[in-house]
């Protein structure tokens, strides 16, 4: 019993002392943020400086519901720690690289065919009612057409190998479980990007400040995952944050139909208001 006890202190130690370094490493990426968008101050000036800033809040916030689903991944699948540290890495780089094709063509489209914009906004008022009405219903990830899809064209191995996506037994490769669990979330992301992209234009459709907003937000997303999945409960009402700002995107993409603007330092307001008052909330349920 007494080594039951201190076997349970060691691991909850182990899991406190993870969340600091998380947090430090995510406290890194958000003053390289700050760094940079002060040298976009001096460099550009203040309103490119704002338009940077609110669009990095903007990705940050909704990437928080975003990895609220990776943590049900890997929980569904009973994946440890250690190989949930690669599976993000992965994720992320791929995200970088998805996200530099969808951003320009993106622009290039806006730049085109700036009635598209408009169609965003519904596109961005639906999403942020869809999570309002949504189930609370636990997603069952093993279920997924897509891995059924791919375990058809893929022949997939039984057991995990550590850390590797591919093994070789006898003449055949296989593709391991971990493999299938990074297109899992690499597709959830791109999902993920049809909401987050069309509200960092309603910020601005400058594409280096949607770029670089956004790839100083993913940096940190891999160390925010495990504060999260550690103070989980801290952000329990973030969801209808993410709601609440997405629909308010839309209906500023919106009114630009009317030739009303609703200013950037406005805007990072609401957003910041928003995000404020949800973790209030979340702290109050505990």
């Amino acid at each position: 019993m007494i080594y039951h006890i201190v076997f349970c202190e060691v691991i909850l130690r182990r899991n406190h002392l993870r969340a600091k370094k998380a947090l430090k490493t995510f406290i890194f990426w958000v003053s390289m943020a700050i760094i940079v968008n002060l040298g976009i101050i001096m460099v550009f000036g203040k309103q490119h400086a704002l338009e940077f800033l609110s669009g990095y809040i903007v990705e940050l916030s909704l990437s928080v519901d975003n990895l609220f689903l990776f943590l049900m991944i890997f929980t569904t699948f009973n994946i440890k720690l250690k190989y949930q540290k690669r599976v993000l890495t992965y994720g992320i780089i791929g995200a970088i690289i998805l996200r530099f094709i969808f951003i320009w063509v993106g622009v290039v489209i806006v730049n085109k065919f700036h009635w598209i914009l408009y169609i965003f906004s519904f596109f961005l008022f639906a999403s942020g009612l869809k999570i309002f009405f949504s189930s609370e219903e636990v997603t069952d990830f093993k279920e997924s057409r897509l891995l059924k899809i791919l375990s058809k064209i893929i022949p997939v191995s039984e057991e995990l190998h550590n850390e590797k996506f591919f093994v070789k037994e006898g003449n055949i490769i296989l593709a391991t479980p971990l493999f299938l669990i990074l297109v899992l979330i690499e597709s959830s992301d791109i999902l993920f990007a049809l909401d987050s992209i069309p509200a960092i234009f309603s910020i601005t459709t400058n594409p280096y400040i949607v770029y670089s907003s956004n790839i100083f937000a993913i940096l940190g997303l891999r160390s925010l995952y495990f504060v999260l999945a550690k103070l989980n409960t801290m952000f329990y009402y973030i969801k209808y944050g993410v709601g609440f700002i997405l629909i308010f995107t839309g209906i500023k993409l919106f009114l630009g139909f009317f030739s009303i603007t609703i200013s950037t330092s406005v805007s990072l307001l609401v957003i910041l208001i928003i995000l404020l008052i949800c973790v209030l909330i979340s702290l109050m349920k505990e």
